[in-house]
Order: structure tokens, then sequence, then C-alpha cells
């Protein structure tokens, strides 16, 4: 991903959960939103537990994960170092210091080459992740540098990604991802060997249309069955579904996805 320093003329600052949460974000480019919600909302975690952040822009997943779940670790990892700033810059005006920070890595690269995170391979209980959607060269890019890098990558590195959260995550350790819902077979079959216990859970705009977007929560290790959980419809007639105006206003969980 190419690096972008951002100024105040190029940021918005944005509210999310109700208010609760306080985002600094590039105006134009990639702006994390309601995917990076529910993955958060997503999250099984207790206090005293590490989560990792993949991934993971200005922070939106983790700093959201850390609100709703008091007392839990996180690590953004980032790769461009102006949205690591902004993740920084994100930490500090929630006041979530010191159990979020942030370090500048890029998840295809082996871990030896960061040797922070080589260090705290398999320290993890959970791994968070909202990988690019796109193929490079399948579709028209973005002239936006930093939104083109974080909507498309080459093409298998979501292997790279799975292995990356298969590295630091523990035995027992989940990973959870939100992606395109035409990507399920190659997520699944990156999965494949590393994590078992794939709960996944299709997410429709509307009631009795396609879904257009998959959670998928796996358990490193495990070699418990897969499940199909029923379906999380966003939209009612007119704005969102009262269980998800919770989730995004009221930073409630995703119980849904758990068939709760």
């Amino acid at each position: 991903m190419t690096d972008t320093a951002a100024t105040s003329a190029d940021v918005t600052e944005d509210a999310f959960l109700g208010g609760r949460l306080t985002i600094r974000q590039p105006k134009s480019g990639y702006r994390a939103g309601l995917d990076a919600v529910l993955l958060a909302a997503s999250l099984r975690a207790g206090s005293g537990d590490k989560v990792i952040d993949a991934g993971a822009g200005v922070g939106v997943v983790g700093l959201a994960a850390a609100r709703r779940i008091a007392g839990i670790d996180v690590l953004l990892v980032e790769q461009d170092h102006g949205l690591a700033d902004l993740a920084r810059s994100n930490i500090a005006r929630n006041g979530l210091e010191p159990r979020v920070r942030v370090v500048v890595a890029d998840v295809a690269q082996p871990l030896s080459a960061h040797p922070d995170l080589h260090a705290a391979t398999g320290r993890f209980d959970h791994a968070l992740a909202n990988p690019p959607f796109h193929v490079e060269g399948r579709g028209t890019a973005s002239q936006n540098p930093v939104k083109a890098a974080a909507h498309a990558m080459p093409d298998g590195t979501l292997e790279h990604w799975v292995r990356f959260m298969a590295a630091l995550v523990k035995s027992g350790g989940t990973a959870t991802l939100i992606h395109r819902a035409d990507a399920l077979a190659e997520l699944l079959a990156t999965l494949d060997g590393r994590f078992g216990a794939i709960v996944i859970a299709p997410i429709h705009g509307h009631e009795g249309k396609p879904a257009s977007r998959v959670l998928v929560r796996a358990t490193k290790g495990s070699r418990a069955p897969l499940q199909l959980r029923p379906g999380i419809v966003l939209h009612q007639e007119q704005g969102f579904r009262p269980e998800i105006e919770r989730v995004l206003r009221g930073g409630a969980a995703l119980d849904s996805f758990d068939g709760t």
C-alpha cells in the first residue's frame, strides 16, 4: 500500500457506535464503515484476551472491539504509515491507550521480517480481518492509490492473510473475517488445514436478496464441523433493522452471528 500523509484538510472526523467512538480517516480514498463495525461486533472475547486486527487501516475494527469489550488488548497491524499514524491518533483521542497499540507491518510478508510480530507468534486469542475485497486486474481500479490498495490485492493474497492470522493466534484461538460472498470458496480453501469449527453467516442487504458479504469465524486446530448460520439481514423497509441499529449505534454484540 502506498504511504499517505494526512493533514487536517485531508481527513474527516466521524462518529461510530452512536458517538462512543470518534475516528479520523481520509476524506477521500478508503473509508471504514458498516463492514468494520459488523466485524468488530462479531467478536466473542473476555477481559484479558489479546486480539489482533490485521490490515487495520485507521483502526475502526480494533477500536470498536476495544470500546465494546472492556479489558481486551488489541494490536492494530497496518502497512501504510499514514493510516497507521491516523490509527495512533484515534487510539489517543478515544482514550484507549495502553490497551490498543499499532505496529506497521505487511501481513503478506513473513513474520520474520517483523521481529515484534515474530516474537508474538501463537500468543493471540483472536484475529480479525477485513481484507481487500477485489483482486488486482479484475474490474476498474480506483485512481486513488490508497483506496485502490485497500480494495484490491494480488491474486492469491488472501492465503497470506489467513496464514498471518494462523501464525499469530494460539491453538484454540479464533480468526474472523468479513468478505465478499462470492469469495467464500477461496476463503474456505485458505482456512482448510489451519482452522476448523468454521461458522459462516451470510449478510443480506434486504430480506430475500442474495448475500453480498459473509462473516466467517474459525477456530485454530479444531476438527469440529462447519456450521452455516441463518442469514443476517441489515435493512427493513426503511432504515436498518432494530438489531442492526443496536450494533451500529449502541455498540451491541452481533448476537445473530451465534444464533441468539
